[in-house]
C-alpha cells in the first residue's frame, strides 16, 4: 500500500493548469490528509494570469488550501498577516532561491510544514531535501519530506504546457473545458430589430463549427408574454452571462453571442429610463470582437417588434453607447454573404478550426 501523508504540497506555474498538472494533484489528494497548492509566475505567462488561475484551481480544487500569487497578491497577503514582504522569484531564478521562498510560505504564510512534495520533475528530490533541512532547522529536529514523483516521462499524460500556450485549441484535449473556457474568444453581436443578427449569429457558429448562445432576452419575453417588468431585465443579463460562460466550454476557438447586456442595458433605459447598477457594470462586459450589423435591409414585422423607425433609433443608440464605453466595434452591412466575409476578414487566421 502507497505510504500516505498528512500534509502534501504541489507547487506549478498552472499556465495554464492542464490534465498533466491535474493527474498530480488528483495523486497528491489521494495520499494526503491535507494538500496544499502554490502557485506563481514572474512574470505571468499571457492568458494566465493570477486571477484567472485562482478561477481554475477554486473550480476544479476547491477542497484544497492554495495560495496563488502576483506581487500584488503577495504584498496585500503580507501585509495582511503582519509579516516582511518577501519578492517573488523569478522564472529563470536557481533552484536555491525558488526553493528558500516555497520553505518561506510554507513557514510563514501557511504556518505550516510539509511532509511530502508531489512533482513531475527530476529535480524532486532536491526540492524534498531542502523544505526537509529548513523544516528540521525550524522544529530543532529532524523533519523529513518525501518526494514522490509521478509520470517522470510523462507517458501516462503526454501533455506539455508549453504547447498548450502556443496553441490551447490544438491541445484542448488536454484542458479541463472550464480552463479551455477561458481561451475561446468571445463574438458579440449588436443590431437593431429585424437586422439580422440571429441569422448571422447562426451562420457564423456554422461556418466557425462551433456552438453560439442565443438570446436569452427574446425567450423570456415569449415566458411572460410579452409583459417584462423592471427586475426582469437585470434577470435576462445575468442569465445571459451565464450562458455564455457555460456554452463557452463546448465552443471551439470562438463563441458566438447573439446579444449582449449592453442590449439589455439599452432596452431597460428605453421601458423605465433607468436601470440597475449591477446592469449598468455587465453592459461593460468586454468581447474579443464586436459586430454591428447594420438596419440596411427591409423590416421585418413578426408581430413582436416596433417598427423601422425605432430599428433606426436603436441603431444610433448603440453607436452613441459603444462610443461613450470606448468599445471597438466593427459594423457589418449587406447581404448575410456579405456580413459573413466583413466578420470572417475581421477574425484573419484565427477564424481556422486547428
Amino acid at each position: 500500500m502507497a505510504e500516505r501523508f498528512r500534509t502534501g504540497l504541489v507547487v506549478g506555474k498552472f499556465s495554464p493548469l492542464h490534465r498533466g498538472h491535474q493527474a498530480l494533484i488528483d495523486h497528491a489528494l489521494a495520499r494526503c490528509e491535507r494538500v496544499l497548492l502554490l502557485s506563481w509566475s514572474q512574470p505571468e505567462l499571457p492568458g494566465c494570469e493570477a486571477a484567472r488561475r485562482e478561477a481554475w484551481l477554486q473550480a476544479l480544487y476547491p477542497q484544497v488550501d492554495r495560495l496563488v500569487l502576483d506581487a500584488a497578491r503577495l504584498a496585500a497577503l503580507c501585509a495582511q498577516r503582519g509579516v516582511p514582504m518577501r519578492p517573488l522569484p523569478d522564472n529563470g531564478d536557481d533552484d536555491a532561491s525558488q526553493r528558500a521562498f516555497v520553505a518561506w510560505v510554507c513557514s510563514t504564510l501557511w504556518q505550516c510544514r510539509v511532509d511530502a512534495v508531489f512533482t513531475s520533475e527530476a529535480y524532486g528530490d532536491g526540492f524534498a531535501d531542502a523544505l526537509a533541512a529548513h523544516f528540521s532547522a525550524q522544529a530543532g529536529t529532524s523533519w523529513p519530506v518525501a518526494h514522490v514523483c509521478l509520470d517522470l516521462a510523462r507517458r501516462t499524460v503526454p501533455v506539455s504546457g508549453t504547447a498548450v500556450r502556443r496553441d490551447p485549441h490544438a491541445q484542448r484535449a488536454h484542458l479541463d473545458p472550464r480552463v479551455y473556457a477561458d481561451f475561446v474568444g468571445r463574438i458579440g453581436l449588436l443590431g437593431g430589430e429585424s437586422s439580422g443578427k440571429t441569422t448571422l449569429a447562426a451562420a457564423l457558429a456554422g461556418r466557425l463549427q462551433t456552438t453560439w448562445a442565443a438570446e436569452f432576452g427574446r425567450e423570456h419575453w415569449e415566458a411572460r408574454g410579452g409583459a417584462l417588468g423592471y427586475d426582469d431585465l437585470l434577470h435576462i443579463a445575468q442569465v445571459q452571462v451565464r450562458r455564455e460562460d457555460t456554452l463557452a466550454a463546448q465552443a471551439h476557438r470562438w463563441l458566438v453571442c447573439d446579444t449582449t447586456p449592453l442590449t439589455t442595458l439599452l432596452y431597460c433605459n428605453a421601458m423605465f429610463d433607468r436601470a440597475e447598477p449591477a446592469l449598468h457594470v455587465l453592459a461593460q462586459r468586454r468581447y474579443t470582437h464586436l459586430f454591428l450589423c447594420a438596419p440596411d435591409f427591409p423590416f421585418v414585422q413578426d408581430g413582436t417588434r416596433r417598427d423601422d423607425a425605432f430599428r433606426q433609433a436603436q441603431h444610433r443608440a448603440y453607436r452613441q453607447a459603444l462610443a461613450a464605453r470606448a468599445m471597438p466595434f466593427t459594423a457589418v452591412s449587406g447581404t448575410l454573404e456579405q456580413r459573413m466575409a466583413q466578420v470572417l476578414a475581421v477574425l484573419g487566421d484565427h477564424a481556422g478550426h486547428g
